[in-house]
């Protein structure tokens, strides 16, 4: 099975970053493929950019690597109560070049936040808007408090790790 994981972040210090590192780790028995956002730059979209300027080779890339996987993880950040402007323009960007660019994915859908709400927010937002996209969501994982259970590259409370691999059982 290829996986491909990333977070819905462009921030060099993305805790979604950090949470969906460790859950690839998890799955060591799988072909997971991790990408880092902050590597993949492009503009805020608008159909102006869209036709003067096309699709980045970072959509192109993406899009295609999205295409060879059965299943992805995604973390997503929250701002003010919704989805970053980052993921949100991710999906914009991604949709535009083929509206049903997660066909036949399935999904392992999760957010963290430094507050105690683990920006579910943002989680259900993400949840509702995935499947226009093609995705199955087989499951979601929210992470609160990240700097307090969150150490060492693993999750350190025991309950939160246990339901993260329970659920990740799904995928």
């Amino acid at each position: 099975m290829k996986i491909l994981a990333f977070a819905g972040s462009n921030s060099s210090m993305s805790i979604n970053h950090q949470l969906v590192t460790y859950v690839a780790s998890l799955l060591n028995d799988r072909d997971v493929k991790v990408y880092k956002m902050t590597r993949y730059p492009f503009p805020m979209y608008s159909e102006d950019a869209e036709k003067n300027e096309g699709f980045s080779n970072s959509i192109v890339e993406l899009v295609g690597d999205i295409k060879k996987a059965d299943a992805l993880l995604i973390s997503v950040n929250e701002h003010n109560g919704g989805l970053s402007a980052y993921s949100k323009n991710l999906f914009d960007w991604l949709s535009r070049f083929d509206r049903k660019f997660l066909e036949g994915k399935k999904i392992f859908l999760m957010s963290t936040s430094p507050g105690r709400g683990g920006a579910r927010s943002a989680l259900a937002q993400a949840q509702k808007t995935l499947p226009y996209f093609g995705a199955e969501v087989v499951n979601t994982f929210s992470l609160p408090s990240f700097h307090q259970n969150f150490k060492d590259g693993s999750i350190a409370d025991a309950d939160l790790d246990a339901e993260l691999k329970a659920k990740l059982e799904k995928l």
